[in-house]
């Protein structure tokens, strides 16, 4: 039962911490392909516009620009608004058309906000703007959150602490006579003391191999559907584990822990044995 406490007690900030680094892989790939909008002024023409995407795909850090014509632009929202016949009944295309331009991944929020004023300051652009407002909400979020999971960490760290503390405490009193018996013999409290802290590191590390288990097996149960659910938005994204080096730090934790609790519950209770 105790183990079984320990390596859900460590399974629950782990696990999420390795759900904060999910979300925070896919919340890059989002920030790295962020798009910038130029919507074109009314009365530039199509080899106008093509001219410009032309020119604008030759600088450094763009990597892509697509252009979509008015009569494109006007089809789309008609397929996802809904208003269809409504907008047959309108005189003309109110659309303009719209260049959808795509950064080289890594490129600083300071260097796009400046390709963003330029193009705003462009005599053909109408407006220009950048559509990553959204991800810096979500990444903020996240950091929230990664503080949030620090917290309960620790909270959880320090009940594992006195859950081993109390348990090595029972296997001291369960063994008084025998102890007592051994100091009468001369055994020092170093010596006594030894296979307790032995227990105490091993109910961490067995209870840390417990909460990995959990873990791993809880993504093998969500890889599929969020393969799937992936799939359908057109992206090859997969869930990630515990790394090597993450896991081996939470076999170590478990450890650490294990041996810090029982190290308080001998300090504590060994020398209260004496042989009567």
């Amino acid at each position: 039962m105790s183990l079984m406490v320990i390596g859900i007690s460590l399974a629950l900030p782990a696990g999420l911490y390795v759900s904060l680094d999910n979300m925070q892989r896919l919340s890059a790939g989002w920030g790295g392909s962020a798009q910038i909008s130029v919507f074109l002024k009314s009365g530039v023409s199509h080899t106008d516009a093509r001219s410009l995407a032309t020119q604008l795909e030759r600088r450094d850090p763009i990597t892509q620009v697509q252009y979509i014509t008015p009569e494109q632009a006007l089809a789309e929202f008609k397929r996802h608004s809904g208003f269809g016949s409504a907008l047959d009944a309108l005189p003309g295309n109110p659309l303009p058309g719209v260049l959808v331009i795509e950064p080289a991944a890594g490129t600083s929020a300071e260097h796009l906000a400046a390709l963003v004023d330029e193009l705003n300051n462009h005599k053909r652009v109408d407006m220009a703007q950048l559509d990553m407002q959204w991800v810096k909400r979500l990444q903020r979020i996240l950091e929230i959150a990664q503080r949030g999971v620090s917290l309960l960490g620790l909270l959880l760290a320090i009940g594992v602490v006195l859950t081993i503390s109390n348990t090595i405490r029972l296997a001291i009193l369960n063994r008084r006579q025998e102890i007592e018996i051994m100091k009468l013999i001369g055994a020092t409290n170093a010596f006594i003391r030894r296979p307790f802290l032995y227990s105490g590191l091993f109910y961490g590390l067995f209870g840390a191999i417990i909460a990995w288990l959990l873990i791993t097996g809880g993504l093998l149960a969500l890889s599929g559907p969020v393969g799937q659910l992936a799939s359908l938005y057109g992206s090859s994204y997969a869930l990630s584990g515990l790394g090597g080096l993450a896991s081996l730090l939470l076999l170590a934790t478990g450890a650490l822990l294990g041996w810090t609790g029982s190290r308080i519950a001998v300090s504590r209770h060994l020398a209260e044995i004496e042989p009567r």
